[in-house]
């Protein structure tokens, strides 16, 4: 009986996560790809942002692209991507939650860490912490480009990025698998365009 019932909740879960990506969103992941790409190749940094398993998600794809694809290239020279997770130093982030507010703590490490070529990436499941919207509009006002990974109705941010990546699903979980399968697909790609 328990083998039917988790055999069923298996398949529920397999289509939902499935049936998110449909031809918009496999496009706007490419073009992320492209512009990881970009940086990469003109020495400029990648930022990553996000709350709770949002935010181990972000410290996870700033090592894969920090080392990992740096080793996964082939080539003796090649070095790992610029990438900084900003909810990776809880120094930083309990300072700056103490003295400015806990919606800043993304914002201002943007505004003193970044410039204009640099590329911002929000992960979010509803789009509106506070947090995550500061940070989109100090890129916006430093003209960086930005994405945002979201789940739910997209929230506010869907409007503050340059390219929302919006993926119409009512599961944090589900959310959250999905920013970690975005990442894993620009990682592999990548590394089979740089491979040829």
């Amino acid at each position: 009986m328990s083998e039917i019932l988790f055999k069923t909740h298996l398949d529920d879960y397999l289509i939902r996560l499935k049936s998110t990506f449909k031809a918009k969103q496999i496009n706007q992941i490419e073009s992320l790809a492209k512009d990881i790409i970009h940086i990469w190749e003109n020495g400029n940094q990648l930022f990553l942002c996000g709350n709770g398993g949002s935010a181990a998600n972000a410290i996870h794809i700033a090592n894969d692209f920090h080392y990992g694809i740096g080793f996964s290239v082939e080539s003796s020279d090649n070095k790992g991507l610029k990438v900084e997770a900003l909810s990776a130093n809880q120094a930083v982030i309990t300072c700056l939650a103490n003295d400015i507010g806990y919606e800043y703590i993304f914002s201002q490490q943007i505004d003193v860490k970044a410039s204009r070529n640099d590329l911002l990436v929000v992960l979010s499941g509803s789009g509106n912490s506070e947090n995550i919207i500061h940070a989109l509009n100090v890129a916006n006002e430093k003209s960086m480009k930005s994405y945002a990974i979201l789940g739910f109705d997209g929230g506010k941010c869907r409007d503050l990025a340059s390219v929302p990546i919006h993926f119409e699903v009512n599961d944090m979980l589900i959310s959250e698998d999905i920013q970690m399968i975005v990442f894993n697909i620009c990682f592999q790609w990548i590394v089979k365009i740089k491979n040829r």
